[in-house]
């Protein structure tokens, strides 16, 4: 559909709700595509989340599997409420719709893990030390300007989600920016971990399966997991079993990464060695 805005966490959930409704009913796709007056690729759409989906279309499908009144509102009123969103639904000029993709499902998540090589995650990077990476990347400083806008609305999560970071080492000395604002980057590190953030390092040299990319684990309350891979200029999207080898690298990372103590001991060891 032209115009039609990408789905988000929300519509996932939305989906996955209409799949239990038509489950529940007893209802083929086709007898509901037949009753619905939507089509059968459309609605599996829905149910797969890889639509976005109308309050309209919410209600010709509940209408057509008879779910009670009250359900039929609740789900209406939710896609409502998606609609409202936040600062993502206005487009900031030079900055890839991913973003703001990215931003919505975190906004939905309960939960948030990065895993990053060779890069602080962003949800924890200072401006210098972003701004470096940016323009190391071959991005302009208009664009960092306004990579930098997004990236700071992002970072308004923290503290509303839970949120663990998994560093590797040799993203916590790779210079970018120099050393002065390597120095300012692991101090932040460091005040954000004082204040509650989960920031754990993964040691150099210790071959896992982890070390293959960088990436950032989204996982949902009523819905599966998302998993976001960022490349140059914006990023994907992995979801259902695809997901699931992830799943259980968060497991091995948790053995792997440094305790609390640790991490803290670390962060002020590199603090100290970068001159």
């Amino acid at each position: 559909m032209a115009g039609k805005a990408q789905p988000t966490a929300r519509d996932r959930q939305v989906g996955a709700r209409l799949r239990v409704l038509r489950d529940e009913s007893g209802f083929t796709l086709a007898r509901l595509a037949q009753t619905s007056g939507l089509s059968e690729a459309t609605l599996s759409r829905m149910e797969t989340g890889k639509r976005a989906v109308t309050r309209e279309e919410v209600a010709m499908v509940t209408t057509a599997l008879k779910v009670p009144i009250a359900e039929r509102e609740r789900l209406m009123d939710f896609v409502v409420t998606g609609d409202s969103g936040g600062w993502w639904d206005q487009p900031l000029p030079g900055i890839p719709a991913e973003m703001g993709l990215l931003a919505s499902y975190e906004a939905e998540a309960n939960e948030l893990v990065d895993f990053a090589l060779f890069i602080v995650p962003g949800l924890l990077q200072i401006e210098e030390y972003a701004r470096a990476v940016w323009t190391t990347c071959g991005f302009s400083m208009d664009d960092a300007d306004m990579r930098w806008v997004a990236r700071a609305r992002r970072q308004r999560i923290l503290g509303r989600v839970d949120y663990t970071a998994f560093i590797h080492e040799e993203a916590i000395r790779t210079p970018f920016g120099g050393p002065r604002t390597l120095r300012a980057q692991v101090k932040h590190l460091i005040e954000v971990r004082d204040r509650g953030v989960d920031v754990r390092l993964v040691r150099g040299r210790q071959p896992n399966g982890a070390l293959l990319h960088s990436w950032h684990y989204m996982g949902f309350p009523s819905v599966t997991p998302i998993l976001n891979v960022e490349v140059y200029d914006g990023g994907f999207y992995l979801q259902d079993d695809r997901v699931e080898p992830y799943t259980r690298q968060l497991e091995m990372l948790d053995e792997l990464a440094t305790s609390r103590s640790e991490t803290g001991a670390m962060l002020k060891a590199v603090l100290k060695e970068v001159s």
